[in-house]
């Protein structure tokens, strides 16, 4: 009895059988629109810090590696989880989906601790950064307060993960458009005093920003409990199983190593620029704001696409897979193709918005330009990774970042910085995201090879 009950519920989930193109599109709409927002607070996030003056740019950029780092693990166990789960869904595992879920939320609470214990290194890794004492003193108030209070975003990621797993979506926009909309009113009201509230300047931001996460994290909770059917969260379920635990490290670890490459690529190119000026860091802060608002909506599009290509995997559905593989690409190379000729065509006014100065306008522009050549190399990199997130393959995508942002990117930026010249670092982007873009390519195959065209 209960294994028709699985297979009735594996066979009425829209991802076995709507038509592709459509599902992906209802599925992703809505996430690429939430990180829109993602990135408009993020924009409106530097733009008040920037009122505050050049120097707490650049601190909140300096200290900008350690955020990721903790999204970085965030996201990539709870890519472990949601590919894991969306797999047992189209198996029909159903008693298993629930032990996934459950862990997942005790290795957010893992990930927690870990952070806490960073936050009280904040100084001496801003000192690792620069001599600058306003901007060690900065970052160091920015940095602590994100590490202390980053139970926000752990669990808001995760309950956003278990939404996407299982087809809801919508109600992941309204999570994470909840949580911005709320960074957003605070930003000001934080930074400057007003309203009443006391004036917090760097800490206000980063107050305005654990706020909104745990808005976030509590929407998360509350729809994951009333919609999500497919989960039943409970605090007696919240057990330690070490198989699914190790299974979603499988998945996860090489994700959060793919993610964490990025911190490490961020911290070594900022050394870099400090050596060159402060603004050249504080360009490097400004070009990462504007850049995730190209990069957002891909990032939606790449968390509907794992579900699907995990759960056709799970149900053994090679047309439907091969379906979702070519359309995401497509679509993926054409927005980013947009938002290259955007940062080509725009880039003095993109960089107003962080109030520029003379100088941040002449390293600015250029860097812009230069680096936005990688954008469509990437927007097919991206939905290739998540093909191998949903095969269980994040190996693959973690062994292109590393050598992307650490075999090229990174030398070749100091290479090229040893001509005196700091437009020049700028080109170690494309030239890093070709090399990327290749070894997708060859993966890709490998998997058409082993897995794809053995359905």
């Amino acid at each position: 009895m209960a294994d028709k009950t699985n297979k009735e519920m594996q066979n009425g989930n829209p991802m076995g059988y709507a038509p592709v193109k459509k599902l992906l599109v209802s599925m992703s709409v809505p996430l690429m629109i939430s990180n829109l927002v993602q990135a408009l607070y993020n924009i409106v996030d530097s733009f008040f810090v920037a009122k505050i003056n050049e120097d707490a740019l650049t601190a909140v950029t300096a200290a900008f590696p350690i955020q990721m780092l903790i999204i970085s693990f965030s996201i990539g166990i709870s890519v472990g989880m949601s590919a894991l789960l969306s797999r047992y869904l189209g198996e029909g595992k159903l008693d298993k989906v629930n032990k996934v879920a459950h862990n997942g939320i005790i290795l957010a609470a893992v990930n927690y601790l870990v952070f806490v214990g960073i936050g009280f290194l904040s100084e001496p890794f801003m000192k690792l950064m620069t001599q600058d004492a306003r901007i060690i003193e900065y970052g160091t108030i920015y940095l602590s307060t994100v590490c202390w209070l980053s139970c926000g975003v752990m669990t808001q990621i995760t309950f956003e993960r278990m939404m996407q797993a299982t087809g809801k979506t919508k109600y992941v926009f309204y999570t994470q458009a909840s949580g911005a909309v709320v960074n957003m009113i605070m930003d000001p009201i934080l930074i400057f005093g007003l309203c009443g509230f006391p004036e917090m300047g760097i800490r206000g931001a980063a107050v305005a920003t654990i706020f909104g996460q745990i808005i976030g994290a509590a929407l998360g909770f509350y729809f994951n409990h009333k919609v999500n059917k497919e989960i039943k969260l409970r605090i007696g379920d919240l057990k330690p199983d070490l198989p699914i635990i190790k299974e979603i490290y499988k998945i996860g670890v090489p994700s959060v190593i793919m993610q964490s490459v990025g911190s490490v690529m961020s911290t070594g190119l900022n050394k870099i620029l400090f050596a060159f000026s402060s603004t050249a860091v504080a360009t490097f802060g400004a070009y990462f704001k504007l850049q995730s608002f190209i990069f957002m909506p891909i990032f939606g599009l790449n968390a509907g696409v794992v579900p699907i290509a995990a759960f056709n995997y799970g149900s053994r559905n090679k047309a439907r897979i091969q379906e979702v593989m070519s359309f995401s690409a497509r679509l993926a190379v054409g927005i980013m193709t947009c938002g290259m000729l955007v940062f080509w065509m725009f880039p003095e006014q993109l960089l107003s918005i962080f109030s520029a100065s003379t100088e941040m306008l002449r390293i600015g522009v250029p860097a812009l330009r230069i680096i936005a050549i990688n954008f469509p190399f990437a927007g097919y990199a991206i939905m290739r990774g998540a093909i191998f997130q949903a095969f269980g393959k994040s190996v693959y995508s973690m062994n292109i970042s590393i050598v992307r942002q650490l075999v090229v990117l990174l030398p070749a930026a100091w290479l090229l910085s040893l001509s005196g010249e700091v437009t020049l670092v700028w080109w170690a982007f494309p030239i890093a995201e070709v090399i990327g873009t290749t070894m997708s390519v060859l993966y890709t195959k490998r998997i058409r090879r082993k897995i794809i065209d053995k359905i």
